[in-house]
């Protein structure tokens, strides 16, 4: 069985890394989560201070300072799942608030952070055998895949999974608020100029809607299966 790399794109919040990370954990690949890094990015925004007063990147700023930001991933040993870190402090809990949902798309369409997130996602699956989720995965970063899956699911139901997910970890939030930040998550990021969310041509379409989690891993493991015994 050959070594292939794995491109999982989709819109927010449809189990995108849920489903990534079990693949790569059952088949022993690299699982790199490419939202949580330019989550990461919109954290260091936010930390320091490069938000203006009316919600927007203070861009110039921000690209002076691209170069300070390492975004690095660690295996947790509790739970052996990959956690991410900025400038070495575990920021995984951080990046997942509604505080940065509601602004990553906004650093995201920057054309000069995904060059420079886009180059050290390259430099991670050099080599293959990696397991990668985002918005441009497919399309961008690795567009020549062995294995590309495009995930959706309709809004509402996204939004309730990021709802469950949210109150789950303690956290008070709004179902309607979510889903209006889904809603304008999936718009800016289709519309965006830089690397727009959309269905690489040769890849597989999941809408899993009614779909359980063990219903999704059965599936993915089994397009894995095929693609890389071709």
């Amino acid at each position: 069985m050959k070594k292939i790399t794995i491109a999982i794109d989709g819109f927010s919040s449809c189990g995108k890394s849920t489903m990534a990370k079990d693949l790569a954990k059952e088949i022993g690949y690299i699982y790199i989560d490419s939202g949580a890094m330019y989550r990461a990015v919109t954290l260091f925004c936010i930390e320091n201070s490069l938000f203006t007063s009316d919600g927007e990147v203070n861009a110039e700023e921000l690209k002076k300072r691209i170069g300070e930001i390492n975004i690095s991933f660690r295996l947790n040993d509790m739970t052996s799942k990959p956690e991410t870190f900025l400038n070495g402090v575990n920021v995984e809990s951080k990046i997942r608030t509604m505080d940065v949902s509601s602004r990553v798309s906004l650093v995201a369409a920057l054309g000069f952070v995904r060059k420079a997130l886009v180059k050290q996602q390259q430099e991670m699956g050099k080599n293959k055998g990696i397991v990668m989720d985002g918005r441009d995965i497919g399309t961008v970063v690795f567009p020549d895949a062995e294995l590309k899956v495009f995930v959706t699911a309709s809004a509402e139901i996204r939004a309730k999974r990021r709802y469950d997910e949210l109150i789950a970890k303690g956290q008070n939030v709004s179902y309607d608020e979510i889903l209006k930040n889904v809603e304008e998550r999936d718009k800016i990021d289709q519309n965006r100029k830089v690397s727009p969310l959309r269905k690489a041509d040769d890849a597989i379409i999941l809408d899993n809607s009614n779909m359980s989690v063990e219903e999704q891993k059965a599936w993915l493991k089994n397009e894995y299966q095929k693609a890389a015994y071709v």
